[in-house]
């Protein structure tokens, strides 16, 4: 194990004639890398000399991970001469790698390491997949973007789509999982098979049973013919389960049935059908925090999550905006010159707590009732009034106007974010689902401090 100066060393230089190689089958070195491939940080890479490393949210951590569901102190990697071991520290949302939690495991080239809302890949340094991080397209079916988050979903979307593994897609309410499901669908050697969509949030708890596996004549009250459930119509192509989490309990082992030997059978009959389908899951609810509150099977969950993917929300990904504009634009049939740039540089600096259903929505009712029109859709929008005022120079170019707008929206969020949690720094930061670093960085940078001058910890910390 190495000394902590020199972990020192090796987080301060990407490349060193310290650091130290495993040996390759063919004879030659291989040098390791720490990729990150989603969450904040997402496509920075660092070197692993041989060593120990404690991965978390502290700042005392060898590697610091800026998302606020990993725990202070969440992990730890040892890097020998031929192999990696990695050892969850009793985090609080867990460790896994490929959809299932561990707490010691050997990491094998390659494997993908999920801690919170981060992916972590450990590879060779000089590898072609290191040029396969980042997709090179601007889209994925309907899904569109630039950013380089959304830019690695694509990636991801792009390996997932082709193979036959079902896959948990997860975000927020409108960041666009049920296009996800129908870009991996047409992807995917079943595209000329039936799409179905199973809506679990929208139909009567007592008729999910039936619409998922069908029901047989007389199997209960209003049953007066056969009927196959939504399974059964997929066949050969994909079901998409659009809020899975809202699968109540008493169904979830049925589910699992399905998943695991591709047989169903319709309520009230006694023969299994076999199956040939793929299953694509999707929910804006945490799994994991349902599996800890005994509302979500664990041994469901793992099955669900044996692909998972992250679609990252609007706020998170603001250089997008501009193209999703054009893209509404265009399905309206309508010119990019339809909306003014103030307008335009509105709903970039907007949270967007909708997401892209909401941005669409809002563009659709600007094109049709004319610009006046915005200000009703929600008056608090911070910056609203500068604009008006003239307080933003949209003559200047884009970027310094963009951060302008920001600075302004970072500042009159934070003063309500305080205000509303009556200046306790730990609940802001909960609240705000941002990390306590950040915060702190955020409240300096605008010249915020608490009534004490020293925002610290209030709270107990749960991770």
């Amino acid at each position: 194990m190495s000394t902590r100066d020199d972990r020192q060393e090796g987080r301060e230089a990407l490349s060193s004639e310290r650091t130290r190689t495993l040996p390759a089958k063919d004879g030659g070195k291989v040098r390791l890398k720490l990729w990150v491939l989603s969450g904040p940080g997402a496509g920075k890479g660092r070197p692993l000399p041989v060593g120990s490393y404690l991965l978390g949210k502290s700042a005392d951590c060898d590697i610091v991970l800026e998302d606020g569901t990993v725990s202070r102190h969440h992990l730890r990697l040892e890097v020998e001469e031929d192999r990696v071991v990695a050892t969850d520290l009793g985090s609080y949302n867990g460790s896994f790698c490929e959809g299932l939690r561990f707490s010691e495991l050997e990491v094998r080239p390659g494997a993908v390491l999920t801690l919170g809302e981060t992916r972590l890949k450990v590879m060779p340094e000089d590898t072609r997949e290191r040029a396969l991080l980042l997709s090179s397209r601007d889209r994925f079916g309907a899904l569109v973007g630039t950013s380089r988050r959304m830019r690695e979903v694509f990636t991801f979307l792009e390996r997932m789509a082709p193979v036959d593994s079902d896959v948990l897609i997860q975000g927020e309410t409108g960041t666009g999982k049920e296009l996800c499901a129908e870009g991996l669908h047409h992807g995917s050697p079943r595209a000329k098979k039936p799409f179905v969509v199973v809506d679990l949030a929208g139909i009567a708890p007592s008729l999910i049973e039936s619409e998922l596996f069908g029901h047989v004549k007389g199997a209960f009250t209003g049953a007066q013919a056969d009927r196959a459930g939504a399974f059964e119509r997929a066949q050969g192509g994909t079901v998409f389960l659009d809020e899975v989490g809202e699968l109540p309990l008493e169904l979830q082992p049925r589910l699992l049935r399905v998943l695991e030997r591709r047989q169903v059978k319709r309520v009230g009959g006694n023969d299994y059908r076999e199956l040939d389908v793929r299953v694509v899951a999707a929910t804006h609810v945490d799994l994991e925090a349902a599996v800890k509150a005994e509302k979500f099977r664990r041994d469901l969950f793992h099955r669900l999550a044996v692909l998972r993917v992250v679609l990252p929300p609007l706020r998170e990904r603001p250089e997008d905006i501009p193209m999703l504009i054009d893209t509404v634009l265009e399905r309206l049939g309508k010119p990019p010159s339809s909306l003014s740039d103030q307008t335009r540089a509105l709903l970039v600096q907007y949270p967007w707590p909708g997401n892209v259903r909401e941005l669409r929505n809002v563009v659709d009712r600007v094109v049709n009732l004319g610009e006046e029109s915005l200000p009703d859709i929600d008056p608090g929008i911070p910056g609203r009034a500068a604009l008006r005022a003239g307080g933003l120079d949209l003559a200047q170019p884009f970027k310094e106007a963009k951060e302008q707008l920001v600075e302004g929206f970072e500042r009159d969020y934070l003063k309500s974010l305080l205000k509303r949690c009556e200046g306790r720094f730990n609940r802001a930061a909960r609240e705000a689902g941002i990390d306590r670093v950040y915060l702190r960085k955020l409240m300096r940078k605008h010249g915020l401090e608490l009534s004490d001058g020293k925002p610290g910890a209030d709270e107990d910390d749960a991770g």
